[in-house]
């Protein structure tokens, strides 16, 4: 019995950080599949992320779902209230995502709700908004105790691309120089 409620866990929050920064983390940085379908502003995410039959709009909800179904399988193999606590994860995890899309329908969580979801870090649907919103902000699918540290990672990866980019910019004016130095000496 205590395995059913280890394995929801472990589903659950290591499926979330899992798939926040092996994955939503990525789409924001390098990806744009995620951007592209999950952040449209020009038709509903309600449509598209619950009700749409899409194929580029289902792999993205498939990769974001990858490595909950991966943990969900490996803790499937430790017996059958691990595979019963793996499988309510996921059940629990998939409602979670339609639920936090319900804001374009007309959702708005009430005081107690809000409470709970402050004191436990549950993203709620308004968080979820803000990110639609802002693809910046509010990191994590299912808990928001994820989000500071996605925003520090996306924020320390754009900053080295930058660098980057400023560096390999400075080489190319310095080989340049060099080149036109030694065709001036020949």
């Amino acid at each position: 019995m205590v395995m059913f409620f280890v394995a929801l866990g472990v589903v659950i929050v290591v499926g979330d950080l899992a798939s926040t920064f092996l994955y939503h983390v990525p789409q924001h940085i390098w990806g744009k599949l995620h951007l592209r379908t999950h952040h449209d502003r020009s038709r509903s995410y309600w449509d598209h992320a619950v009700l749409s039959r899409d194929p580029a709009i289902m792999l993205d909800g498939f990769l974001g779902a990858l490595p909950y179904i991966v943990l969900a399988g490996a803790l499937c193999t430790l017996g059958p209230w691990s595979a019963a606590g793996a499988l309510t994860g996921l059940l629990l995890g998939q409602m979670h995502v339609w639920w936090r899309h319900t804001c374009e329908i007309g959702w708005k969580s009430p005081a107690w709700l809000v409470r709970f979801a402050k004191v436990t870090q549950i993203v709620l649907p308004e968080d979820h908004n803000e990110h639609h919103k802002d693809p910046d902000v509010e990191f994590g699918d299912l808990f928001r105790f994820y989000d500071a540290p996605a925003r520090a990672l996306l924020n320390s990866v754009r900053a080295f691309r930058r660098r980057r980019r400023t560096a390999l910019k400075r080489l190319e004016r310095i080989r340049a120089l060099r080149m036109m130095r030694g065709t001036q000496r020949a």
